[in-house]
């Protein structure tokens, strides 16, 4: 029995992704079969469990340890499939025997969606070196079953970037990313551009700590990402690139950060803008009573959540009266960062009003950095 167990841990529970289905069959007991497969649900990786009951089927969604909590020992045999193998263990007087067989399953044939098989910009089979060092890819491109959420979240990352760029032609881009820290996701952008648009790209990632750059700077050398560079700077006071520039990253840029990012990107007309703020206090730290929602700031958290959504709602009317189109997204990062609201902007010229704000700003007595700056 111990032998059958530690196949369930390492072919379907610590797998790299090869895992299709199991099957136990033949018992005696009112469960006469139960199928196990991989699902994706809510963008979470679970499994499907099926038990069969005289003519009933009993459905049940589970997370992959509770794959354990079976009774394997009441069925005679249990077939587990995998990519490339069958394993199969018939119970003998002994204890269960174990044979193997080959099959032609290929990695496509897995779908792991609960209802149909959703096509990703970033796929399985793909020589990606930053999915692979994420734990995400094995060194032969599988997905690695437990990291399967971070492969969803990280092309959810991608696709809002597609959504913007698919239908744009160009032989040349360049972004900067601020406050780049050690995500992947700056190394992911450049493959993405370079790989999948054929485009050349010239990407920029700036952060204050230099361990970080120059780490990111081996990294980029050692894929031979050429037009990928990390540089130490600090948004607020540094001078930064001066070349015509397509788009901005900035994700988790710690609090006026962000802002002074954003005044970047306005002031030299950057045509597009992709932000996921980060540890707004300012707003928390200035805000005044004096108004109709007086009672969100009686309470410390409720005052600090209310001050984050208001530092966001500035921002975005700000953008707009400066020109940007933009669209209010949720984004859950894969450092399932709390923070899941992107700023995704786009700049059509057709500038708006600072009422608003001001109005706001008037009554509630608070400073918010990039009203400030662009005023």
């Amino acid at each position: 029995m111990e032998n059958v167990i530690e196949c369930i841990k390492k072919e379907v529970i610590e797998n790299n992704g090869d895992f299709k289905k199991m099957i136990l069959s033949d018992s005696s007991n009112e469960i006469k079969k139960i199928i196990v497969r991989p699902v994706e649900i809510k963008n979470r990786a679970m499994f499907q469990i099926e038990r069969y009951s005289q003519n009933k089927v009993f459905h049940e969604n589970v997370e992959l340890n509770a794959i354990l909590d079976i009774s394997y020992f009441e069925y005679r045999q249990i077939l587990v499939e995998t990519i490339g193998r069958d394993i199969i263990f018939s119970k003998q007087k002994s204890g269960y025997k174990r044979k193997e067989h080959s099959n032609t399953l290929r990695p496509l044939d897995i779908n792991l969606s609960h209802n149909k098989q959703k096509s990703y910009i970033i796929n399985e089979g793909e020589f990606v070196p930053a999915m692979i060092d994420l734990g995400i890819f094995t060194e032969d491109g599988k997905i690695v079953r437990s990291k399967y959420d971070k492969f969803k979240q990280i092309n959810r990352f991608i696709e809002i970037i597609d959504d913007v760029f698919k239908s744009i032609k160009k032989d040349e881009i360049t972004i900067l990313d601020f406050g780049c820290g050690k995500s992947y996701l700056t190394f992911l952008v450049y493959y993405y551009f370079v790989e999948k648009k054929k485009m050349k790209a010239n990407i920029i990632g700036y952060d204050l700590k230099s361990d970080v750059v120059d780490r990111c700077n081996e990294i980029a050398k050692s894929y031979g990402y050429t037009g990928l560079h990390f540089q130490m700077n600090d948004v607020k006071k540094d001078k930064l690139y001066d070349g015509k520039i397509d788009a901005i990253i900035s994700l988790h840029a710690c609090d006026t950060a962000t802002d002074f990012a954003l005044d970047y990107a306005i002031k030299r007309g950057i045509p597009y803008i992709f932000s996921v703020p980060c540890c707004q206090h300012e707003i928390n730290q200035t805000i005044k009573k004096g108004g109709d929602f007086d009672i969100l700031l009686s309470d410390g958290l409720i005052k600090e959540r209310f001050s984050a959504l208001l530092t966001d709602a500035v921002r975005v009317e700000i953008l707009r009266a400066k020109g940007y189109n933009v669209d209010v997204i949720e984004f859950v990062d894969f450092t399932h960062s709390p923070k899941n609201i992107m700023l995704r902007a786009s700049l059509t010229n057709k500038n708006g009003s600072f009422d608003e704000v001001e109005r706001l700003i008037k009554k509630y007595n608070f400073t918010q950095k990039l009203y400030e700056l662009t005023k």
